[in-house]
């Protein structure tokens, strides 16, 4: 007889919260702010260092104590973790952090627990029609992943469950043998979440299926009153596991579950300790992701389209708790917009504070729909309404936006090559015609300058009627003197990179 395997999976992640009163205390656009300054110019340190220390005490360094005396007193137990690279990173600048990442060190060398990948700042890049930063800043996360645990994960976590098609079939590009969902029926059609299933189109991946029911029992309901289960006790909820049809259950909590949602004298601790024991005396085991989709094979394909896009938040399981009005489309679509003017920038400081400004939690705080929902949305907010939510983030992406517009000369369009590629600002043009050389720069500058493409776009696009005659004056020059590949791309990026 197979044994029904149990996934428990947590997410850890604190975001760098915003400053409050950025835009009511009239901070915008001061001069005397320079790049490596704009971490304390928009980002809340006290607040976040407040957060990270308290939930750290009552949450983290517990809990990570209890799951590695559990991992040490039942062989068969194991645990899955997906962590942000923001939360790393809290955890090297504030108290606490070092030993809660000695802790997880502790967790990888056990090999009893798996350790997921995702989005480096917890970011919705993977909606964005571009692939380039989404990939990027899985990568960033494969290697902090690395560089801290020893670890490379094999399995992937999107943000929040943010999973389609599209998701699946670039993280399947990506070498990942598997990835997590969640179990929405509208997709599901009638189907159980607790078997593995395939990505339509892909070959390889799999996707497992969080039981968000089983999971909210733990994660909302437990220390619930009013419940018509409370309270609920580890033998109770392993004996609904053992009821559960299925070949594969994942429960996939929030990490701050233990301590922070459900404070330790609810009882949420005795029922982390009970359950390992609780869950093996059934004809139960506890597997990771991996050793999941190695063990089963796929019942069903698993289709979602992109304007489907599904994710484990609220009751809707979609989208719109992050871009789901139009305060938090706007503050979405303008930082999306700044993605390839910020990276023509070159400027590291500038790129990680768009990236910060990208963490999903700046946007969920935004959410205007009452209820339950709206409950919990406040609850994880350090802001009064969700309108201080988007006054203080759009005011300090077009903050942002003013400081890159200074740094690059931003164009109004971008200027296309005929290879397709695109520059957005003088700083990138000037940065296109560096790399090119020879044979390739004589005949691309030669073909732009004798038709006035520069000229014309420099003019109307960046604004710079000066540095436009200087090019037309190139261009007549031209005519005259014959210039080899290199002397031409050295004499415009004279002219192109003073400016």
């Amino acid at each position: 007889m197979v044994k029904k395997s149990i996934c428990l999976a947590f997410e850890v992640h604190q975001p760098f919260r915003l400053r409050n009163d950025f835009f009511w205390t009239k901070q915008m656009f001061k001069r005397s702010v320079k790049g490596g300054d704009l971490f304390d110019y928009y980002l809340f340190e006290e607040r976040n260092r407040e957060v990270f220390e308290k939930v750290a005490r009552k949450c983290y360094c517990p809990t990570n104590e209890l799951i590695l005396r559990l991992i040490d007193e039942y062989n068969e137990f194991k645990v899955t973790y997906s962590i942000s690279g923001v939360f790393v990173e809290q955890c090297e600048r504030y108290r606490f952090g070092k030993e809660i990442l000695e802790d997880f060190r502790q967790l990888a060398a056990s090999r009893k627990v798996e350790f997921l990948d995702q989005t480096y700042y917890h970011s919705l890049v993977g909606l964005y029609e571009e692939e380039e930063e989404f990939i990027e800043q899985v990568r960033m996360h494969r290697d902090s992943m690395r560089d801290l645990m020893g670890y490379k994960p094999t399995f992937f976590e999107n943000t929040e469950l943010l999973y389609n098609n599209r998701v699946a079939r670039l993280t399947e590009r990506m070498g990942y043998r598997g990835i997590f969902a969640e179990g929405v029926e509208r997709v599901l059609n009638g189907r159980s979440p607790n078997y593995v299933y395939e990505p339509i189109g892909c070959k390889k991946l799999k996707v497992l299926l969080r039981d968000y029911h089983l999971t909210d029992d733990v994660g909302f309901r437990f220390s619930l009153k009013s419940w018509n289960e409370y309270p609920l006790s580890a033998s109770k909820y392993a004996s609904w596991l053992n009821a559960t049809p299925g070949q594969c259950i994942t429960i996939f909590l929030d990490y701050e579950t233990f301590g922070e949602h459900h404070w330790e004298d609810t009882g949420i601790f005795e029922f982390l300790h009970d359950l390992p024991r609780q869950v093996l005396s059934y004809e139960m085991e506890f597997l990771t992701p991996s050793e999941m989709v190695e063990r089963y094979k796929p019942i069903g394909v698993i289709d979602v389209r992109n304007l489907e896009t599904t994710s484990w938040a609220d009751v809707e399981k979609d989208t719109s708790c992050f871009i789901g009005n139009t305060m938090q489309w706007a503050c979405y679509e303008y930082l999306r917009w700044l993605e390839p003017y910020v990276k023509e920038s070159k400027d590291e400081e500038l790129l990680k504070i768009w990236r910060y400004l990208g963490i999903s939690d700046h946007l969920y705080y935004m959410f205007t729909i009452g209820g339950a929902s709206g409950d919990v949305h406040s609850y994880f907010s350090h802001f009064a309404k969700p309108y201080d939510a988007f006054v203080t983030l759009f005011s300090v992406i077009h903050d942002l936006d003013v400081r890159l517009r200074a740094t690059i000369k931003k164009a109004e369009y971008p200027f296309v090559f005929r290879d397709g590629e695109k520059v957005w600002s003088l700083k990138g043009l000037c940065e296109y015609i560096k790399r090119i050389s020879g044979a390739e720069a004589e005949a691309k500058i030669k073909e732009y300058l004798e038709r006035g493409d520069f000229e014309l776009w420099l003019r109307e696009s960046v604004g710079e009627e000066g540095i436009a005659k200087e090019v037309r004056n190139l261009s007549v020059s031209m005519k005259k003197q014959k210039y080899d590949g290199d002397e031409l791309r050295e004499r415009i990026s004279e002219i192109l990179c003073k400016g």
